[in-house]
């Protein structure tokens, strides 16, 4: 019963005032609950705590390092890794096209949500009209070559979205966002047919879940 009246107030209390109040492992735990029936999980929030130093980071580990905690298991994961695939669902189908994405840091803070977590890497174009509000973009998921990615692939969604310039970017699952000479190249290459097509390529952005680089910026364009 000890248990249960714990739990019953931490639900309580985020349902008066949300996440408001909350330590980091008190999110933790009240995550753990979920799969757990009976068992405490004051302790193993606090020890995730401990181990991944952040909640953000404790919300972004895998399943295989969430059970290196003592106390957690398959069963009571289910409710971090629920609440983590909620939130990439919610915050990728939140981001509308048509907004304005006048630099690389806020470019950056739109594809992390899209692809900065991917385990694989995702190439992205995305189209913007004259006033720099994107009109459109399209995510391939695979492995950036320079021979896999094709101007032809790349500009078809400029051409039939009328699309005034674009940047191109992709993700890199290590976590180091600088560019490979195969990123280098894959830019080079489309540089030289946007100018054929009269469609500038103005930047190509690597993302990581907390950093980014920039071409533009480095001098690579």
């Amino acid at each position: 019963m000890t248990n249960e009246g714990h739990r019953k107030r931490l639900r309580e209390k985020f349902l008066d005032s949300g996440l408001s109040g909350f330590l980091d492992y008190e999110v933790i735990e009240l995550l753990l609950t979920l799969g757990t029936p009976r068992r405490d999980c004051k302790q193993p929030a606090k020890e995730a705590l401990l181990k991944f130093k952040s909640l953000t980071k404790v919300l972004d580990s895998t399943v295989e390092e969430l059970q290196q905690i003592k106390g957690v298991g398959p069963s009571n994961v289910f409710g971090i890794k629920l609440f983590h695939a909620i939130f990439e669902r919610y915050s990728k189908e939140k981001i509308q096209p048509d907004i304005l994405l006048n630099s690389s840091s806020s470019i950056f803070n739109y594809l992390r949500e899209k692809i900065g977590r991917e385990k694989k890497e995702c190439f992205v174009v995305l189209c913007f009209d004259t006033k720099s509000r994107l009109i459109v973009d399209e995510v391939s998921i695979g492995t950036l070559n320079a021979s896999l990615i094709h101007p032809r692939e790349v500009f078809n969604l400029a051409v039939k979205n009328h699309t005034s310039h674009i940047i191109v970017a992709h993700n890199h699952p290590s976590g180091d966002p600088t560019p490979s000479p195969e990123d280098i190249a894959t830019t080079k290459r489309l540089v030289e047919a946007g100018k054929i097509l009269g469609i500038t390529v103005v930047d190509h952005i690597v993302v990581t879940n907390n950093s980014y680089s920039s071409h533009k910026e480095m001098g690579l364009i």
